[in-house]
Order: C-alpha cells, then sequence, then structure tokens
C-alpha cells in the first residue's frame, strides 16, 4: 500500500442503481445522465453529463483491485474466521486497516471529501467482496454513450482484471440501443456486458411526448429488439400512473403492446411516485396533470399484465409498489399474478387502506425517507391521522390515507 498516492484510494463512485444490482460493485463510466428532461426523475438535475475517458475507468478498476487484495489479505491476517464471504470477518479485516493507516483513512476528519471518498471506495469494495464479487453495475444513467472501442475496451479490462465476474450490467435508453447496430451490441456482449436496464416506462406516445422522454414507441420496440438480438439480457422499467387519468387505459394498453413486441427478459414494475420540485409535480401543481389513486393504479396495472402476450418475467422490486407480490413467469403464471391484484381490490375498505398504509409504513419507504433526514413533522401528523381514521373507520379515512402516502412519495426514492 505504501507505494501508491493517497488519491488512489479512493475511485468514482455514482449516486445509483437497479434495486437488483444490490451488492454490485458501483462503477462509473459516465457521469448523470445524458438526456436528463424526463418530467418524473430528479435524479440528475441541475447536474452535467461528462464522459469519462478509458484511462479513468482503467485506473477505477485498479483501485478496486488494489483494494479488493487489500481487505482479502487483511481478513487472512486480522480476522480469526478469514472468510472473505463473512460480513462479520471481513468487517474486522475494514477496521483493522483503517486504524492501522490512518495517513489514509484520518480518524476525526468529518467534512473531509477526499478522506470520505477514501472510507466509500474502501467500504462499497468490502461490501462487493462479501457478496461473492461476481457482479458489477456500470454507473451513470447511459454508458452506451461511450465510444464504442472504449466501451468495449473497458469491458474487456474490467473482465481480464477480475475473471471470475459472471455479470455486467448498465442503464440505457431506448433511443441509444435503437443508433446501435446489432453487430455493435453483439460486441459488447462478447466484451462482457451482460444485461441492459431500460426505463421504457410508457409505450404511449402521448405520454412519452408529455414526460418529455424522447423517444417514440416504435424507437422503444426497434432498439429493445436490438439489444434481445444481440444476446443481451433485457430488463424493461414500466411506470403504472405515469399517464395519469387522461391516458391511463391507452398507457396501459400500449405499453403492453410494445413490451410484447419487444419481448424482453425482465418487466420491472415500478409505480410513479410524483416527487417534490420534478417537472412532473409542477405540472400537477399547475393542474396539467392529475395522478391517479393508488388503487387506480392497481387497476392500470391489471389491464398491462392482462393485455401482455410475451414469455417475459415480471418483477416488482421498486419500494412504490404496493403489490411486491405481483411476480411471475409470463405466460405460464399470468393467471395468479392477476389473483394477486383481484384479492387485493377484493378486501373490504378498510382492510384495503389499512393494508395500503403498512405498505408504506413497513416496506422500506419510510425508513428510506427517515434515513434522509426527510421525515418532516407535517408527514408525521398526516401518516397519525391517517393511521386514526382509519382504527375510527372513518368516513374520511380514503382521504386521510392517500394524503399521507402522497406526502411520503413527494420525498423520493432512490
Amino acid at each position: 500500500m505504501e507505494t501508491w498516492n493517497l488519491k488512489e484510494y479512493s475511485f468514482d463512485i455514482g449516486p445509483m442503481g437497479p434495486p437488483s444490482e444490490h451488492g454490485s460493485l458501483m462503477l462509473r463510466a459516465n457521469r448523470n445522465c445524458p438526456w436528463n428532461r424526463c418530467l418524473f426523475c430528479t435524479s440528475y438535475k441541475g447536474q452535467k453529463p461528462s464522459y469519462r475517458g478509458i484511462d479513468e475507468i482503467r485506473r477505477d478498476v485498479d483501485i478496486v483491485k488494489l483494494l479488493k487484495d487489500e481487505i482479502e489479505m487483511a481478513c487472512l491476517e486480522f480476522s480469526q474466521a478469514g472468510d472473505v464471504h463473512d460480513r462479520s470477518a471481513v468487517a474486522e479485516a475494514v477496521g483493522a486497516m483503517v486504524r492501522g493507516n490512518p495517513e489514509i483513512y484520518r480518524r476525526n476528519s468529518a467534512g473531509d471529501v477526499a478522506n470520505d471518498a477514501r472510507l466509500r471506495s474502501l467500504f462499497d469494495v468490502a461490501e462487493w467482496v462479501i457478496n461473492g464479487g461476481k457482479t458489477v453495475f456500470l454507473q451513470d444513467a447511459d454508458p452506451l454513450t461511450l465510444e464504442q472501442t472504449e466501451l468495449v475496451d473497458a469491458l474487456r479490462y474490467l473482465k481480464r482484471t477480475f475473471p471470475t465476474v459472471e455479470r455486467i450490467t448498465a442503464y440505457a435508453r431506448s433511443t441509444t440501443c435503437n443508433r446501435k447496430t446489432v453487430e455493435d451490441l453483439k460486441e459488447l456482449h462478447n466484451a462482457g456486458l451482460s444485461r441492459l436496464h431500460v426505463g421504457l416506462e410508457s409505450g404511449c406516445d402521448e405520454v412519452l411526448d408529455f414526460v418529455k422522454k424522447g423517444v417514440t414507441a416504435e424507437e422503444q420496440v426497434r432498439g429493445g429488439r436490438k439489444v434481445v438480438e444481440s444476446g443481451i439480457s433485457l430488463c424493461e422499467y414500466v411506470m403504472p400512473g405515469l399517464g395519469g387519468k387522461k391516458w391511463s387505459e391507452r398507457h396501459a394498453l400500449e405499453t403492453a403492446r410494445v413490451v410484447s413486441e419487444i419481448n424482453p427478459e425482465f418487466i420491472r414494475i415500478r409505480s410513479l411516485a410524483v416527487v417534490a420540485n420534478s417537472g412532473l409535480y409542477k405540472k400537477w401543481k399547475a393542474g396539467e396533470f392529475e395522478p391517479l389513486t393508488e388503487d387506480e393504479m392497481v387497476d392500470e396495472l391489471r389491464l398491462f399484465i392482462e393485455s401482455l402476450d410475451c414469455s417475459s418475467r415480471i418483477v416488482s422490486d421498486q419500494l412504490t409498489n404496493i403489490l411486491p407480490e405481483v411476480e411471475g413467469q409470463l405466460p405460464r403464471e399470468k393467471e395468479r399474478i392477476i389473483g394477486v391484484i383481484d384479492s387485493y381490490r377484493d378486501m373490504a375498505t378498510m382492510d384495503r387502506l389499512r393494508f395500503r398504509l403498512t405498505r408504506y409504513l413497513q416496506g422500506g419507504y419510510y425508513d428510506c425517507v427517515r434515513s434522509w433526514g426527510k421525515l418532516d413533522s407535517q408527514l408525521e401528523q398526516y401518516i397519525e391521522e391517517a393511521k386514526e381514521s382509519i382504527d375510527r373507520e372513518s368516513p374520511d379515512a380514503q382521504a386521510r390515507v392517500d394524503r399521507a402516502i402522497v406526502c411520503l412519495k413527494e420525498k423520493g426514492i432512490p
């Protein structure tokens, strides 16, 4: 370790990745979002996109390798268990590394950005080691916008450095996929790119235009089909509620048509959250968008799934989904999946309200808001009033529950 400079103990880490990539190494290929105009998204607002050169990416891969090797050696030296996949053993080793290298990991250095970056890099690699070190997610929003030769080079270098890596994934936009040839995508696949996560959101042109998605339904189909043909696994994300009350039925039916034509390996459901300060939030407050209620979103989701004609697997791993049980392999499990929705809709009103509120309070969303420091007294009051109205079976219970959930969802999600 003594041959490395201090700055070489941290690598660039972006803000987010898909829920399914929890435990993957987050490796930044580009910064922020090259499009960054979608009305529903606030993830990269105010941030300028930039591209990282192959030398920068290789440098980060080298730093990850350094940290991984040091963690594994420290685990053998300082941990009684010595198991690099055992959380307590790795935690013991990392603690010893931090204590034993004060010149790298300074103590009592609150506000020291460089030190925080070194610590985060160390902890992220440690978490990756614990999870087996077999999956990598390339950040940020659309690494396919990099030059083809540089992205291929980065993928090959990553695979050479970590030959045990089994899966490399990334976000991509349909327009970017559509601009690639099938041969380009096959080259990326052969270089190591295993899966693409694409935010389709809607297959309805009116909705896509309204939310400034920057793509047409036909482009979504062409881009998606190219990815499927290349052999890269494709996850298409669908957003119930995005069409609001105006386009709800068309949003469901047209999205089902587009997804069916693509036939991706996975369909991931992420129900709409109208986040405060988003463009869509401003449209709502200006009277130009009318959001669906939670039950209306569930009804829309039912229509979407009922209308699908494909062999994809439905996944519901987003915190905005009140029915995470809506999962399964199509077409074999379609009837069972729809049955989950029908069971929810068949509940008595108060039981359904209690179920819905409990899912948001105990399903992880509330805990995220609280951990981010966004849990204010107004929101807490709304939640308590919603609980009390259900207990009393008050006539305004639905309005109070809806208000609490809307306020909670305005805080945003990871």
